[in-house]
């Protein structure tokens, strides 16, 4: 089986509103993933109506990985598939980055534990299912689950601590 990682080039739509709180002068929301990533400069405004400003983010490669087909299997099986994108905090203008967009529900979790990042979950794109679709098609195999059998001495980490200090 060869190991072919597939990049889908993905363009993404945010909006920045004003805060409703003392504590957030702006709220941000992911709006949009583009099929199409246009030819302009990440951040660009597209459009700003009292306080609510639209902007192309940015272009990002959603991954998929033929190790990773179990989580992008359960997502397209899910009532309704997801893709997330991540935006992070900075302090040149407008405020943030894109950092990340991904089908891929655990690398969701993993950057859900950062706490700084703000993750929007948007219903993928009906272009988008049927790449993932296609590809877990050719590349998912079923992984049997295999117990580790202990052997009683605990970790070897821990019998190399035990034999220093003894």
């Amino acid at each position: 089986m060869s190991y072919t990682i597939l990049r889908i080039p993905v363009g993404v739509l945010a909006e920045r509103r004003p805060g409703v709180t003392a504590w957030a002068e702006h709220v941000w929301r992911v709006l949009e993933v583009l099929e199409q990533v246009p030819d302009v400069p990440p951040w660009t405004l597209l459009r700003d109506v009292e306080g609510r400003a639209l902007f192309f983010a940015g272009a990002a490669e959603v991954a998929l990985h033929p190790t990773d087909t179990d989580n992008l299997k359960h997502n397209i099986e899910a009532e309704s598939p997801s893709i997330w994108v991540i935006l992070r905090a900075t302090e040149t203008q407008p405020g943030m980055v894109l950092h990340q967009a991904t089908v891929d529900a655990g690398e969701v979790e993993a950057m859900s534990c950062s706490g700084g990042d703000h993750m929007d979950s948007l219903p993928m794109p009906p272009w988008l299912l049927a790449v993932v679709t296609d590809y877990v098609a050719r590349h998912h195999r079923e992984r049997g689950f295999w117990k580790r059998r202990r052997d009683g001495g605990g970790d070897w980490r821990q019998k190399r601590d035990m034999e220093e200090e003894g």
